[in-house]
């Protein structure tokens, strides 16, 4: 069975394209990334179930039209319109360590990437991030600190000192006091 923990969210399927059982997917990652995949994740009523994409074609930047396995028609395709797509985490960890250093590839993760990873400041331990806050323009890595509590610390490329994708830490340079607002 498939768990939350196991995924990472790579996009959103808008709408049926045609009468074939195509669909318009909004991709959060590069959208040379999709057919490397070994397949697309949805939630449906609550169980997360994989997708396996037969086709594509690109439509825009960050945007394809996907043929799914088994899907035909529109009324089809009717089921998957609006929902959020999710990748195997460890498929997409793969695909980013092949890919790093390449042009395009590899270079931006999706921030619900570094969900479970360890958050250090200097080298300091600050929690675990458990959750990413996109509601607002100023989004937020939720953490939670080793005694329980949680603190909010923006999710900017300027506070991000580095990634270690294989140990699982990214280490912020914080501004003094940042982490003491949050108390």
């Amino acid at each position: 069975m498939i768990t939350r923990d196991q995924l990472i969210e790579v996009g959103h399927f808008n709408k049926a394209h045609g009468v074939n059982g195509e669909i318009n997917a909004a991709m959060l990652i590069d959208v040379d990334l999709v057919p490397q995949l070994s397949c697309l994740v949805c939630d449906m009523d609550g169980i997360f179930v994989p997708f396996f994409v037969e086709g594509f074609r690109h439509k825009g930047v960050a945007s394809l039209l996907l043929s799914i396995d088994g899907f035909n028609s529109e009324r089809d395709v009717a089921a998957l319109v609006g929902k959020d797509i999710f990748a195997l985490k460890r498929d997409y960890d793969e695909l980013v360590q092949d890919n790093a250093g390449d042009d395009g590839c590899g270079d931006e993760l999706p921030l619900d990437y570094f969900i479970g990873f360890t958050m250090t400041d200097h080298d300091l331990r600050v929690g675990e991030i458990v959750d990413v806050d996109d509601a607002t323009d100023n989004v937020l890595f939720v953490v939670r600190g080793d005694d329980g509590s949680t603190l909010t610390v923006p999710a900017v490329d300027d506070l991000i000192a580095t990634v270690d994708l294989e140990s699982q830490v990214i280490d912020m340079d914080l501004p003094e006091g940042l982490l003491t607002i949050n108390i």
